[in-house]
C-alpha cells in the first residue's frame, strides 16, 4: 500500500541521515534487505551508488521491474556479506536484521549468523564508515542478542531510538562505527535539556517529508530528466530526450 511505501522512504531518509555521509562526493552504500528498491530509490536521488542483497527472488524481480539502479544479489545475509573489504562507505537496512534471530532452518543458530552477518559487513565496510539498520524487535531479548553481536564483531555505537514516547511512530535504529567511534546521534523527538532547540528540530523533521528539501516531485518532467541524467553519468543507455519526455497519456479502456 503506498502507507508502507511512504513510511519506508521516510526510514530509508533517516537510515541515510544517521549515515552522516560527506556531501561532496557520490558513496556507494550496501542495502541489506533491499526487497523491491525502494530504499535504493532514495540512495540513487541522493546521488548515490547502492548495491541490494535480499533473500527473496520475488523480491528481487520486482525491483527488476521496476528498474532500480541499485546492482542486485540473491543471498541469504546469515551466510556473510560476499565483498571485498572496505568496499563499502556505509550500509542501510530497513526492517530486515530482526529475521537473523529467527532459526528457519535445524541447522540455523541465530547467534551464529548474526556474528557471520557483522563481522563479514564489518570487513566490506571502509574505516569510519557507518551502518544503519533500522529493525523491528521482537522484545529486549532480541535486541540484546542483536547488539551483543556487533559489538563482539568490533564495531562500536548502539540503539539510537526515535520519537521513543510514541506508540505508533517509535523506530529502532542501530547505528554501528567502524574503526574511530563517533557520538551517538540523538533519536527524533526524545526529550532532553535544551527541549527549546529539540522541539524547533523535532518540527522540521516531520515536515521535512512533505516537500522533500525542494527536490523535483516524483514522476515530474524535472525528476525524468535528472534520473536520466545520473544514468547516462553512469554510462548506461538512456533514451534521448525529447518535447514528449514525462507527457501524460490518455488512460487506455
Amino acid at each position: 500500500s503506498s502507507r508502507v511505501v511512504e513510511i519506508q522512504s521516510q526510514m530509508s531518509e533517516r537510515a541515510v541521515e544517521l549515515l552522516g555521509l560527506p556531501e561532496d562526493r557520490p558513496c556507494l552504500l550496501l542495502d541489506v534487505g533491499c526487497g523491491s528498491g525502494l530504499s535504493g530509490d532514495y540512495v540513487s536521488e541522493e546521488g548515490h551508488y547502492w548495491i541490494g542483497m535480499d533473500i527473496s527472488s520475488a523480491m528481487l524481480d520486482v525491483a527488476l521491474e521496476r528498474e532500480v539502479e541499485g546492482d542486485l544479489l540473491l543471498a541469504d545475509v546469515g551466510h556473510g556479506i560476499p565483498f571485498r573489504p572496505g568496499i563499502f562507505d556505509g550500509c542501510i537496512s530497513i526492517s530486515a536484521v530482526q529475521w537473523l534471530c529467527n532459526a528457519d532452518k535445524k541447522s540455523h543458530s541465530p547467534p551464529k549468523r548474526l556474528y557471520q552477518f557483522f563481522s563479514t559487513l564489518y570487513t566490506a565496510l571502509a574505516r569510519g564508515s557507518r551502518a544503519v539498520l533500522q529493525l523491528y524487535p521482537e522484545n529486549s531479548e532480541q535486541l540484546e542478542l542483536i547488539t551483543a553481536q556487533a559489538m563482539r564483531a568490533g564495531f562500536t555505537g548502539g540503539m539510537v531510538v526515535d520519537y521513543p514516547n510514541s506508540a505508533k511512530a517509535k523506530k529502532f535504529f542501530l547505528c554501528l562505527f567502524v574503526g574511530a567511534s563517533s557520538t551517538l546521534p540523538k533519536g527524533l523527538g526524545t526529550e532532553c535539556a535544551d527541549e527549546e532547540i529539540h522541539q524547533a528540530k523535532f518540527t522540521n523533521e516531520r515536515t521535512r517529508f512533505r516537500n522533500v528539501k525542494g527536490k523535483s516531485v516524483k514522476k515530474s518532467r524535472d525528476w525524468i530528466l535528472e534520473k536520466k541524467e545520473r544514468r547516462r553519468r553512469q554510462g548506461k543507455e538512456v533514451r534521448a530526450d525529447t518535447k514528449y519526455t514525462g507527457r501524460k497519456r490518455r488512460p487506455h479502456f
